[in-house]
């Protein structure tokens, strides 16, 4: 009986936690765009207050570029050679019509901007700046030294650039030194080549998951007259994908902020399409067996630099703060390995994933990790909180502080994490 009630629980806890997904997107399209979603900064929770006595002092860090234009050319330029085919044979509805010349619009502003950093999302990092200032106060006071650090792509140089220049200018004194190297890229953005082979024996699960629940009827509809032509002549499910890339990151320019292509999509194609993308960030990305559980493990390197970061900033006996820019695909597998909000979350299962992990809570624009360090006089202990996004966040280490950690048991859990690390 006990048994069967405690089953009936966690079916329960699962079912609710798939229709919330449901439901957030529903209420929220632009949820669906996973990766491609502009930061949520918007009513942010307050943060809870230390432990009496202990005051800030450091901040480890490592932030995703801000909102960006789409990265491969295909991305736009596939939909307009599909939408214009249909348009040469009389094939488009008044609707179709108007996404292809929207379409059109949108590709010629993205001519030479590919992947380039969009202005929203060089307000994103303006802003997570002035927060960091007025959450952190003592961080960032008086003439702390910063050590800034991005891969060397351009959109996360500027990123970089931006978040620095805020808190330069909130605080003039701050000695601030940035710096862009490959001499950096075997932990900033490391790819580890072992698990390319891996990754090719998973992903056919993901497109089999996406074989059984991507459907592009009803996009086909509203797009174009003729059922059948479009049928045999369009490539549904590409155009689907694409379209979609296209529809969620309108939220990246103020220019497109007010171009809305979701109503190509029913809520169960939204939802669809998000759960599609969520499988394959999680096998990207995730610790799943899928993969031997190896693919984090790409960012052992960068969680060893995130804890001789924070060696050297207790050793230093005064504030400061070790910042880095980079992209998603590092943020989210390192989220995933060092557990932070249960994103180590292991399962072969893709068809009961959303019910467990939710990507878009993770990176979306602008994401970032946020570890910020306590201490207090009189006392060798350092505590340490986490935020993700600015929201505090939990790690799988026992704390009798919570949401506050002891830095010496979350700095052994990483050691001992990185030492489980699976041979090729």
């Amino acid at each position: 009986m006990r048994k069967s009630l405690l089953l009936a629980a966690l079916l329960l806890t699962a079912v609710g936690a798939a229709a919330g997904i449901r439901d957030d997107i529903k209420a929220n399209a632009r949820l669906s765009a996973n990766n491609y979603y502009a930061y949520p900064d918007k009513d942010l929770p307050k943060l809870t207050p230390a432990p009496a006595g202990y005051e800030p002092f450091y901040m480890n860090h490592y932030g995703r570029h801000g909102s960006r234009w789409l990265i491969s050319k295909s991305q736009y330029g596939f939909p307009i050679s599909q939408l214009e085919k249909a348009a040469s044979q009389g094939k488009l509805t008044k609707r179709g019509q108007q996404v292809l010349d929207t379409l059109r619009m949108v590709r010629k502003a993205s001519h030479m901007r590919l992947g380039e950093l969009s202005d929203i999302g060089a307000e994103q990092h303006q802003g997570i700046a002035a927060r960091m200032i007025r959450n952190f106060p003592e961080v960032f006071a008086g003439d702390a030294p910063v050590d800034a650090k991005s891969t060397i792509i351009i959109r996360c140089i500027l990123s970089m650039q931006n978040e620095t220049d805020q808190l330069k200018a909130l605080n003039p004194r701050l000695r601030i030194t940035t710096d862009a190297s490959e001499h950096d890229m075997y932990y900033m953005n490391y790819t580890d080549t072992v698990i390319a082979a891996q990754l090719d024996a998973a992903m056919p699960q993901v497109e089999k998951f996406g074989d059984k629940h991507l459907d592009p009827s009803h996009m086909l509809k509203v797009l174009f007259t003729d059922q059948k032509w479009a049928r045999d002549s369009i490539d549904g499910r590409k155009l689907l994908k694409r379209l979609f890339d296209v529809a969620g990151n309108m939220q990246s320019h103020h220019q497109f902020e007010n171009v809305n292509f979701y109503d190509l999509f029913s809520a169960d194609d939204r939802y669809n399409v998000w759960a599609y993308n969520n499988a394959r960030w999680y096998v990207l990305s995730g610790e799943t067996p899928l993969t031997r559980c190896r693919v984090d493990y790409n960012q052992a390197n960068l969680l060893r630099d995130f804890i001789k970061a924070a060696d050297r900033g207790i050793a230093l006996g005064r504030n400061s703060a070790t910042l880095r820019f980079g992209h998603e695909s590092v943020l989210l597998p390192l989220a995933c390995l060092m557990g932070i909000n249960g994103a180590d979350y292991r399962t072969t299962d893709l068809e009961t994933l959303a019910d467990h992990w939710q990507s878009n809570k993770i990176f979306p624009m602008a994401c970032n990790i946020q570890m910020v360090y306590y201490r207090k006089k009189g006392s060798d202990d350092v505590l340490v909180k986490v935020l993700l996004n600015e929201r505090e966040a939990t790690l799988p280490v026992k704390t009798d502080v919570a949401p506050y950690y002891h830095w010496s048991d979350v700095r052994a859990y990483f050691e001992n994490k990185l030492a489980q690390q699976p041979k090729p």
